[in-house]
Protein backbone atom coordinates (compact mmCIF):
# COMPACT_ATOMS: atom_id res chain seq x y z
CA UNK A 1 0.00 0.00 0.00
CA UNK A 2 1.16 3.51 -0.43
CA UNK A 3 2.26 5.62 2.54
CA UNK A 4 1.82 8.98 1.04
CA UNK A 5 -1.29 9.72 3.80
CA UNK A 6 1.24 9.39 6.83
CA UNK A 7 2.17 12.21 8.21
CA UNK A 8 6.05 10.88 7.89
CA UNK A 9 5.59 9.58 4.31
CA UNK A 10 7.95 11.90 3.29
CA UNK A 11 11.21 10.02 4.00
CA UNK A 12 10.69 6.86 2.67
CA UNK A 13 8.50 7.69 -0.73
CA UNK A 14 5.10 6.92 -2.61
CA UNK A 15 5.89 3.67 -2.75
CA UNK A 16 6.53 2.04 0.37
CA UNK A 17 5.02 -1.08 1.04
CA UNK A 18 3.56 -1.21 4.93
CA UNK A 19 3.13 -4.72 6.76
CA UNK A 20 -0.73 -4.84 6.99
CA UNK A 21 0.10 -6.45 10.63
CA UNK A 22 2.55 -3.70 11.70
CA UNK A 23 -0.32 -1.37 10.38
CA UNK A 24 -2.48 -2.51 12.66
CA UNK A 25 0.37 -3.42 15.18
CA UNK A 26 1.48 0.87 14.98
CA UNK A 27 -1.98 2.47 14.88
CA UNK A 28 -3.86 4.05 18.30
CA UNK A 29 -6.58 5.44 16.45
CA UNK A 30 -8.87 2.73 17.95
CA UNK A 31 -8.95 3.85 21.08
CA UNK A 32 -7.10 7.31 21.11
CA UNK A 33 -10.15 8.86 19.16
CA UNK A 34 -11.02 9.57 22.16
CA UNK A 35 -8.24 12.59 22.46
CA UNK A 36 -10.51 14.03 19.84
CA UNK A 37 -12.12 16.77 21.51
CA UNK A 38 -8.79 17.95 23.21
CA UNK A 39 -7.03 17.62 20.55
CA UNK A 40 -9.16 20.18 18.82
CA UNK A 41 -8.66 22.27 21.90
CA UNK A 42 -5.21 22.09 21.62
CA UNK A 43 -4.81 22.87 18.43
CA UNK A 44 -7.34 26.24 18.10
CA UNK A 45 -4.79 27.05 20.78
CA UNK A 46 -1.76 26.61 19.07
CA UNK A 47 -3.12 28.17 15.63
CA UNK A 48 -3.83 31.27 18.04
CA UNK A 49 -0.45 31.21 19.39
CA UNK A 50 0.84 30.66 15.74
CA UNK A 51 -1.16 33.95 14.79
CA UNK A 52 0.11 35.33 17.75
CA UNK A 53 3.78 34.61 16.49
CA UNK A 54 3.21 35.84 13.04
CA UNK A 55 3.24 32.63 11.65
CA UNK A 56 -0.67 32.77 10.45
CA UNK A 57 -2.30 35.46 9.00
CA UNK A 58 -6.03 36.33 10.58
CA UNK A 59 -7.52 35.11 7.70
CA UNK A 60 -5.64 31.50 7.97
CA UNK A 61 -5.77 31.45 11.75
CA UNK A 62 -9.88 32.12 11.71
CA UNK A 63 -10.08 29.60 8.78
CA UNK A 64 -8.05 26.58 10.81
CA UNK A 65 -10.38 27.74 13.81
CA UNK A 66 -13.59 26.84 11.69
CA UNK A 67 -12.51 24.09 10.35
CA UNK A 68 -11.36 22.71 13.35
CA UNK A 69 -15.11 23.86 15.11
CA UNK A 70 -16.41 21.71 11.81
CA UNK A 71 -13.86 18.24 12.41
CA UNK A 72 -15.34 18.99 16.07
CA UNK A 73 -19.57 19.11 15.01
CA UNK A 74 -18.02 15.86 12.83
CA UNK A 75 -17.17 13.61 15.52
CA UNK A 76 -19.90 14.94 18.42
CA UNK A 77 -22.77 13.76 15.45
CA UNK A 78 -20.59 10.60 14.43
CA UNK A 79 -20.32 11.45 10.94
CA UNK A 80 -16.32 11.85 11.27
CA UNK A 81 -14.71 9.21 8.75
CA UNK A 82 -11.50 7.66 9.68
CA UNK A 83 -9.77 6.88 6.93
CA UNK A 84 -7.00 3.69 6.70
CA UNK A 85 -4.11 6.10 6.37
CA UNK A 86 -5.08 7.63 9.84
CA UNK A 87 -2.84 5.97 12.67
CA UNK A 88 -4.20 8.61 15.26
CA UNK A 89 -6.15 11.16 16.36
CA UNK A 90 -3.67 13.91 15.56
CA UNK A 91 -3.41 12.88 11.87
CA UNK A 92 -7.19 12.44 11.84
CA UNK A 93 -7.32 15.79 12.58
CA UNK A 94 -4.98 16.88 10.37
CA UNK A 95 -5.86 15.14 7.29
CA UNK A 96 -9.34 16.18 7.78
CA UNK A 97 -8.46 19.75 8.03
CA UNK A 98 -6.75 20.04 4.95
CA UNK A 99 -9.97 18.59 3.52
CA UNK A 100 -11.85 21.52 4.19
CA UNK A 101 -9.35 24.45 4.37
CA UNK A 102 -6.63 23.33 2.13
CA UNK A 103 -3.24 23.77 2.28
CA UNK A 104 -3.52 26.44 5.04
CA UNK A 105 -4.01 23.24 7.28
CA UNK A 106 -0.73 21.83 6.62
CA UNK A 107 0.88 25.47 8.69
CA UNK A 108 -1.05 24.16 11.71
CA UNK A 109 1.72 21.82 12.46
CA UNK A 110 4.49 24.19 12.29
CA UNK A 111 7.25 23.69 14.91
CA UNK A 112 4.79 21.00 16.49
CA UNK A 113 5.42 17.75 16.67
CA UNK A 114 3.05 14.96 17.60
CA UNK A 115 5.51 14.00 20.37
CA UNK A 116 4.52 17.04 22.59
CA UNK A 117 0.79 17.16 20.92
CA UNK A 118 0.07 13.78 22.44
CA UNK A 119 1.39 14.67 26.01
CA UNK A 120 -0.63 18.14 25.76
CA UNK A 121 -3.52 16.44 24.92
CA UNK A 122 -3.60 13.86 27.45
CA UNK A 123 -3.24 16.13 30.51
CA UNK A 124 -5.85 18.13 28.90
CA UNK A 125 -8.06 14.43 28.83
CA UNK A 126 -7.02 13.62 33.09
CA UNK A 127 -7.78 17.06 33.85
CA UNK A 128 -11.04 16.86 32.31
CA UNK A 129 -11.97 13.55 33.60
CA UNK A 130 -10.83 14.80 37.40
CA UNK A 131 -12.71 17.89 37.33
CA UNK A 132 -15.89 16.69 35.30
CA UNK A 133 -16.52 13.16 37.02
CA UNK A 134 -14.06 11.73 39.52
CA UNK A 135 -13.93 14.64 41.95
CA UNK A 136 -17.59 14.89 42.07
CA UNK A 137 -17.75 10.70 42.37
CA UNK A 138 -15.59 10.18 45.05
CA UNK A 139 -17.02 13.48 47.15
CA UNK A 140 -20.62 11.90 46.37
CA UNK A 141 -19.30 8.33 48.43
CA UNK A 142 -17.83 10.69 51.80
CA UNK A 143 -21.51 12.78 51.72
CA UNK A 144 -23.11 9.13 51.96
CA UNK A 145 -20.93 8.28 54.27
CA UNK A 146 -21.42 11.02 56.61
CA UNK A 147 -24.67 11.67 56.12
CA UNK A 148 -25.37 7.77 56.99
CA UNK A 149 -22.78 8.06 60.01
CA UNK A 150 -25.30 11.33 61.10
CA UNK A 151 -28.21 9.37 60.87
CA UNK A 152 -27.37 6.03 62.85
CA UNK A 153 -25.59 6.89 65.33
CA UNK A 154 -27.53 4.88 68.28
CA UNK A 155 -26.49 1.37 66.31
CA UNK A 156 -23.88 -0.14 67.94
CA UNK A 157 -21.68 -3.50 66.89
CA UNK A 158 -18.91 -5.23 67.67
CA UNK A 159 -15.16 -3.71 66.14
CA UNK A 160 -13.22 -6.30 64.52
CA UNK A 161 -9.18 -6.84 64.72
CA UNK A 162 -7.94 -10.19 63.28
CA UNK A 163 -11.32 -10.38 61.97
CA UNK A 164 -12.38 -11.50 65.61
CA UNK A 165 -14.83 -9.11 67.78
CA UNK A 166 -12.74 -6.84 69.65
CA UNK A 167 -14.42 -4.12 71.63
CA UNK A 168 -17.79 -2.28 70.80
CA UNK A 169 -17.66 0.68 68.29
CA UNK A 170 -20.33 2.55 66.95
CA UNK A 171 -21.28 2.08 63.33
CA UNK A 172 -21.08 5.81 62.55
CA UNK A 173 -17.44 5.34 64.29
CA UNK A 174 -17.22 2.49 61.63
CA UNK A 175 -18.45 4.67 58.41
CA UNK A 176 -16.38 7.62 59.17
CA UNK A 177 -13.30 5.37 59.01
CA UNK A 178 -13.89 5.20 55.88
CA UNK A 179 -15.20 8.64 54.64
CA UNK A 180 -11.43 10.01 56.19
CA UNK A 181 -9.29 7.20 54.01
CA UNK A 182 -11.75 8.46 51.00
CA UNK A 183 -11.37 12.03 52.25
CA UNK A 184 -7.40 11.53 52.23
CA UNK A 185 -8.24 10.38 48.32
CA UNK A 186 -9.58 13.25 47.27
CA UNK A 187 -6.57 15.15 49.13
CA UNK A 188 -4.59 13.35 46.75
CA UNK A 189 -6.61 13.45 44.07
CA UNK A 190 -5.83 17.30 43.99
CA UNK A 191 -2.22 17.06 44.78
CA UNK A 192 -1.93 14.93 41.45
CA UNK A 193 -4.10 17.47 39.70
CA UNK A 194 -1.54 20.12 39.98
CA UNK A 195 0.97 17.90 38.19
CA UNK A 196 -0.99 16.46 35.61
CA UNK A 197 -1.93 20.68 34.81
CA UNK A 198 1.48 21.35 33.18
CA UNK A 199 1.47 21.97 29.65
CA UNK A 200 4.31 20.52 27.72
CA UNK A 201 3.40 21.97 24.20
CA UNK A 202 6.05 23.75 22.61
CA UNK A 203 8.65 21.25 23.19
CA UNK A 204 8.59 19.84 20.11
CA UNK A 205 10.11 16.54 19.50
CA UNK A 206 12.93 16.66 21.63
CA UNK A 207 14.45 20.15 21.43
CA UNK A 208 11.91 22.62 21.70
CA UNK A 209 10.24 24.93 19.40
CA UNK A 210 12.55 27.15 17.02
CA UNK A 211 9.97 29.49 16.42
CA UNK A 212 8.48 32.71 18.74
CA UNK A 213 5.45 30.96 20.43
CA UNK A 214 4.53 32.32 23.36
CA UNK A 215 4.04 29.33 25.75
CA UNK A 216 3.30 30.92 28.97
CA UNK A 217 0.57 32.30 26.24
CA UNK A 218 -0.28 29.26 24.86
CA UNK A 219 -0.23 27.70 28.64
CA UNK A 220 -3.41 30.26 29.45
CA UNK A 221 -5.18 29.61 26.63
CA UNK A 222 -5.68 26.48 27.60
CA UNK A 223 -6.17 26.98 31.10
CA UNK A 224 -2.72 25.33 32.33
CA UNK A 225 -0.96 25.97 35.49
CA UNK A 226 2.52 26.29 34.25
CA UNK A 227 4.77 24.72 31.54
CA UNK A 228 7.22 21.68 31.29
CA UNK A 229 10.98 23.49 31.73
CA UNK A 230 12.34 21.39 29.35
CA UNK A 231 11.91 20.22 26.34
CA UNK A 232 13.02 16.25 26.57
CA UNK A 233 10.55 16.02 29.75
CA UNK A 234 8.35 17.54 28.16
CA UNK A 235 7.43 14.76 25.22
CA UNK A 236 8.54 12.07 27.82
CA UNK A 237 7.53 11.97 31.25
CA UNK A 238 4.51 10.11 31.77
CA UNK A 239 5.40 10.47 35.82
CA UNK A 240 1.28 11.69 35.88
CA UNK A 241 0.19 8.64 34.25
CA UNK A 242 1.59 6.52 36.56
CA UNK A 243 1.03 8.33 39.75
CA UNK A 244 -2.69 8.75 38.55
CA UNK A 245 -3.08 5.17 38.11
CA UNK A 246 -1.13 4.65 41.42
CA UNK A 247 -3.80 6.90 43.33
CA UNK A 248 -6.93 4.28 41.56
CA UNK A 249 -5.02 1.76 43.27
CA UNK A 250 -4.87 3.26 45.97
CA UNK A 251 -8.82 4.35 46.10
CA UNK A 252 -9.75 1.01 44.94
CA UNK A 253 -8.22 -0.57 48.04
CA UNK A 254 -9.92 1.42 50.52
CA UNK A 255 -13.14 0.50 48.10
CA UNK A 256 -11.92 -3.09 48.51
CA UNK A 257 -11.79 -3.39 51.97
CA UNK A 258 -14.89 -1.71 52.47
CA UNK A 259 -16.61 -3.83 50.01
CA UNK A 260 -15.04 -6.72 51.79
CA UNK A 261 -16.84 -5.98 54.94
CA UNK A 262 -19.89 -5.35 53.60
CA UNK A 263 -19.73 -8.96 51.71
CA UNK A 264 -19.13 -10.47 54.87
CA UNK A 265 -21.53 -8.47 56.69
CA UNK A 266 -24.34 -9.21 54.43
CA UNK A 267 -23.82 -13.30 54.56
CA UNK A 268 -26.49 -14.82 57.20
CA UNK A 269 -23.93 -15.94 59.39
CA UNK A 270 -23.63 -12.07 60.30
CA UNK A 271 -26.56 -10.51 58.58
CA UNK A 272 -25.73 -6.82 59.75
CA UNK A 273 -26.61 -5.41 56.32
CA UNK A 274 -28.64 -5.95 53.27
CA UNK A 275 -27.69 -5.21 49.99
CA UNK A 276 -30.40 -3.74 47.66
CA UNK A 277 -31.92 -5.71 44.81
CA UNK A 278 -30.84 -3.18 42.51
CA UNK A 279 -26.84 -4.48 43.23
CA UNK A 280 -27.38 -8.08 43.81
CA UNK A 281 -27.91 -11.12 41.81
CA UNK A 282 -29.41 -14.54 42.18
CA UNK A 283 -28.37 -17.91 41.83
CA UNK A 284 -28.73 -19.67 38.10
CA UNK A 285 -29.23 -23.23 40.14
CA UNK A 286 -30.03 -22.22 43.94
CA UNK A 287 -33.35 -19.58 44.08
CA UNK A 288 -32.39 -19.04 47.75
CA UNK A 289 -29.32 -17.13 46.81
CA UNK A 290 -28.80 -13.59 46.57
CA UNK A 291 -25.14 -12.94 45.84
CA UNK A 292 -23.64 -9.62 46.24
CA UNK A 293 -22.24 -8.88 43.18
CA UNK A 294 -21.68 -4.76 42.79
CA UNK A 295 -19.56 -5.47 46.25
CA UNK A 296 -17.29 -8.65 44.24
CA UNK A 297 -16.56 -6.64 41.54
CA UNK A 298 -15.56 -3.34 43.14
CA UNK A 299 -13.40 -6.05 44.80
CA UNK A 300 -11.97 -7.18 41.91
CA UNK A 301 -11.49 -4.09 39.64
CA UNK A 302 -8.91 -3.30 42.56
CA UNK A 303 -6.79 -5.94 41.04
CA UNK A 304 -7.34 -4.77 37.79
CA UNK A 305 -6.61 -1.31 38.18
CA UNK A 306 -3.88 -2.61 39.89
CA UNK A 307 -2.56 -4.83 37.11
CA UNK A 308 -2.78 -1.58 34.52
CA UNK A 309 -0.27 0.73 37.27
CA UNK A 310 1.82 -2.42 37.57
CA UNK A 311 2.29 -2.94 33.96
CA UNK A 312 3.06 0.45 32.66
CA UNK A 313 5.40 1.27 34.97
CA UNK A 314 7.28 -1.62 33.30
CA UNK A 315 7.10 0.11 29.91
CA UNK A 316 8.26 3.07 31.35
CA UNK A 317 11.24 1.66 33.32
CA UNK A 318 13.67 0.58 30.59
CA UNK A 319 13.22 3.81 28.29
CA UNK A 320 15.88 5.78 26.81
CA UNK A 321 15.39 9.42 27.18
CA UNK A 322 12.73 11.66 24.92
CA UNK A 323 9.92 10.06 22.83
CA UNK A 324 9.39 6.44 22.40
CA UNK A 325 6.69 4.59 21.09
CA UNK A 326 6.30 2.64 24.10
CA UNK A 327 4.50 6.26 25.22
CA UNK A 328 1.46 4.27 23.03
CA UNK A 329 0.61 2.07 25.71
CA UNK A 330 -0.09 4.87 28.73
CA UNK A 331 -3.67 5.74 27.08
CA UNK A 332 -4.73 2.19 26.94
CA UNK A 333 -4.01 1.66 30.48
CA UNK A 334 -5.56 5.33 31.47
CA UNK A 335 -8.29 4.55 29.14
CA UNK A 336 -9.29 1.36 31.19
CA UNK A 337 -8.31 2.56 34.36
CA UNK A 338 -11.21 5.71 34.00
CA UNK A 339 -13.59 3.91 32.77
CA UNK A 340 -13.51 1.45 35.88
CA UNK A 341 -13.16 3.96 37.99
CA UNK A 342 -16.14 5.30 37.62
CA UNK A 343 -18.14 2.50 37.20
CA UNK A 344 -16.60 1.63 40.74
CA UNK A 345 -17.46 4.82 42.13
CA UNK A 346 -21.16 5.03 41.17
CA UNK A 347 -21.94 1.73 42.43
CA UNK A 348 -20.10 2.15 45.29
CA UNK A 349 -22.18 5.42 45.77
CA UNK A 350 -25.73 3.23 45.23
CA UNK A 351 -25.00 0.04 47.51
CA UNK A 352 -23.81 2.50 50.78
CA UNK A 353 -26.73 5.06 49.90
CA UNK A 354 -29.35 2.15 49.53
CA UNK A 355 -28.19 -1.21 51.86
CA UNK A 356 -30.33 -1.53 54.89
CA UNK A 357 -28.24 -1.83 58.43
CA UNK A 358 -30.05 -4.65 60.82
CA UNK A 359 -29.49 -3.07 64.21
CA UNK A 360 -30.82 -5.97 66.35
CA UNK A 361 -28.26 -8.26 64.93
CA UNK A 362 -24.97 -5.69 65.11
CA UNK A 363 -26.33 -5.14 68.82
CA UNK A 364 -27.06 -8.96 69.74
CA UNK A 365 -23.16 -9.65 67.98
CA UNK A 366 -21.72 -8.11 70.56
CA UNK A 367 -20.86 -10.28 73.63
CA UNK A 368 -19.59 -9.43 77.37
CA UNK A 369 -16.37 -11.03 76.96
CA UNK A 370 -15.73 -7.79 74.53
CA UNK A 371 -16.12 -5.69 77.76
CA UNK A 372 -12.93 -7.51 79.32
CA UNK A 373 -10.57 -4.71 78.14
CA UNK A 374 -13.22 -2.62 80.11
CA UNK A 375 -12.93 -4.62 83.16
CA UNK A 376 -9.34 -4.20 82.76
CA UNK A 377 -9.70 -0.05 82.74
CA UNK A 378 -11.77 -0.43 85.63
CA UNK A 379 -8.19 -1.69 88.03
CA UNK A 380 -6.43 1.15 85.88
CA UNK A 381 -8.35 3.97 87.61
CA UNK A 382 -7.83 2.62 90.84
CA UNK A 383 -4.41 2.35 90.66
CA UNK A 384 -3.15 -0.55 89.04
CA UNK A 385 -0.58 -0.66 86.25
CA UNK A 386 -2.17 -1.69 83.12
CA UNK A 387 0.05 -4.83 82.44
CA UNK A 388 -1.27 -6.28 85.60
CA UNK A 389 -5.24 -5.18 85.63
CA UNK A 390 -4.44 -7.27 81.86
CA UNK A 391 -2.97 -10.25 83.80
CA UNK A 392 -5.74 -10.03 86.71
CA UNK A 393 -8.45 -10.22 83.70
CA UNK A 394 -6.62 -12.93 81.86
CA UNK A 395 -7.74 -14.95 84.88
CA UNK A 396 -11.31 -14.03 85.44
CA UNK A 397 -11.74 -14.78 81.70
CA UNK A 398 -10.08 -18.19 82.46
CA UNK A 399 -12.59 -18.38 85.19
CA UNK A 400 -15.52 -17.68 83.32
CA UNK A 401 -14.52 -20.37 80.77
CA UNK A 402 -13.85 -22.85 83.37
CA UNK A 403 -17.02 -22.34 84.80
CA UNK A 404 -18.54 -22.47 81.43
CA UNK A 405 -20.21 -18.98 82.09
CA UNK A 406 -20.78 -15.69 80.68
CA UNK A 407 -18.17 -13.29 82.03
CA UNK A 408 -20.90 -10.76 83.07
CA UNK A 409 -22.91 -13.37 85.38
CA UNK A 410 -19.06 -13.59 87.86
CA UNK A 411 -20.33 -12.80 91.08
CA UNK A 412 -18.51 -9.87 92.68
CA UNK A 413 -17.00 -12.77 95.14
CA UNK A 414 -15.69 -14.34 91.84
CA UNK A 415 -13.86 -11.24 91.24
CA UNK A 416 -12.26 -10.83 94.60
CA UNK A 417 -11.50 -14.42 94.29
CA UNK A 418 -8.78 -13.04 92.17
CA UNK A 419 -8.03 -9.60 92.88
CA UNK A 420 -9.03 -7.63 96.08
CA UNK A 421 -8.98 -4.22 93.74
CA UNK A 422 -12.83 -5.09 93.03
CA UNK A 423 -14.54 -3.85 96.22
CA UNK A 424 -16.38 -1.57 94.88
CA UNK A 425 -20.30 -3.11 93.71
CA UNK A 426 -19.84 -0.32 90.90
CA UNK A 427 -17.89 -2.95 88.39
CA UNK A 428 -20.47 -4.20 87.96
CA UNK A 429 -21.75 -1.45 85.72
CA UNK A 430 -19.23 -1.97 83.69
CA UNK A 431 -21.13 -4.88 81.57
CA UNK A 432 -23.21 -2.15 79.41
CA UNK A 433 -22.61 -1.44 75.84
CA UNK A 434 -23.41 1.95 75.42
CA UNK A 435 -21.04 2.81 78.70
CA UNK A 436 -18.58 0.98 77.02
CA UNK A 437 -18.12 3.03 73.91
CA UNK A 438 -19.05 6.32 75.67
CA UNK A 439 -15.99 6.12 77.77
CA UNK A 440 -13.69 6.95 74.51
CA UNK A 441 -14.52 10.74 74.35
CA UNK A 442 -10.73 11.61 72.79
CA UNK A 443 -10.56 12.58 69.32
CA UNK A 444 -11.33 9.99 66.76
CA UNK A 445 -12.62 8.12 69.34
CA UNK A 446 -16.01 5.87 68.96
CA UNK A 447 -18.46 7.83 71.86
CA UNK A 448 -21.20 9.87 70.77
CA UNK A 449 -19.16 13.36 71.07
CA UNK A 450 -16.32 12.41 69.37
CA UNK A 451 -18.23 10.83 66.17
CA UNK A 452 -19.69 13.54 66.38
CA UNK A 453 -16.89 16.14 66.02
CA UNK A 454 -15.76 13.43 62.85
CA UNK A 455 -19.00 14.00 61.02
CA UNK A 456 -18.57 18.09 61.63
CA UNK A 457 -14.93 17.97 60.43
CA UNK A 458 -15.80 16.03 57.68
CA UNK A 459 -18.83 18.04 56.76
CA UNK A 460 -16.28 20.98 57.02
CA UNK A 461 -13.76 19.81 54.64
CA UNK A 462 -16.48 19.02 52.35
CA UNK A 463 -17.91 23.06 52.22
CA UNK A 464 -14.06 23.54 52.24
CA UNK A 465 -13.71 21.64 49.26
CA UNK A 466 -16.45 23.47 47.33
CA UNK A 467 -14.80 26.90 47.64
CA UNK A 468 -11.80 25.78 46.61
CA UNK A 469 -12.39 23.63 43.74
CA UNK A 470 -15.41 26.47 42.61
CA UNK A 471 -12.11 29.11 42.61
CA UNK A 472 -9.37 26.50 41.16
CA UNK A 473 -11.12 24.50 38.51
Amino acid sequence: MESGGKLWAGRFGDQRSIDPVMERFNSSISYDKRLCYVDILGSKAYATALFKAGLLDQVECADICHGLATIEDEWRSETFRINPSDEDVHSANERRLKELIGSAGGKLHTGRSRNDQVATDLRLWLRQEIDQSLDGFLVQIIQVLIERAQDEMDILLPGYTHLQRAQPIRWSHYLCSYAWSLWSDWQRLMQLRDRVNVMPLGSGALAGNPFPIDRHYLSDLMGFDSITPNSLLGVSDRDFVVEFLSWASILSSHLSRLAEDLIIYSTKEFNFVTIADAYSTGSSLMPQKRNPDGLELIRAKAGRIFGQMAGFSMVLKGLPSAYNKDLQEDKEALFDVVDNLFCTLQVAAGILSTLKVNAEKTLGALSSDMLATDLAYHLVRRGVPFRDAHATVGKIVAMAENQHKDIAALTLEDLQSISSVFDDPSVTNIWNYEHSVEQYQVTGGTSRRAVQKQIDDLKALLEFRKGSTSTAL
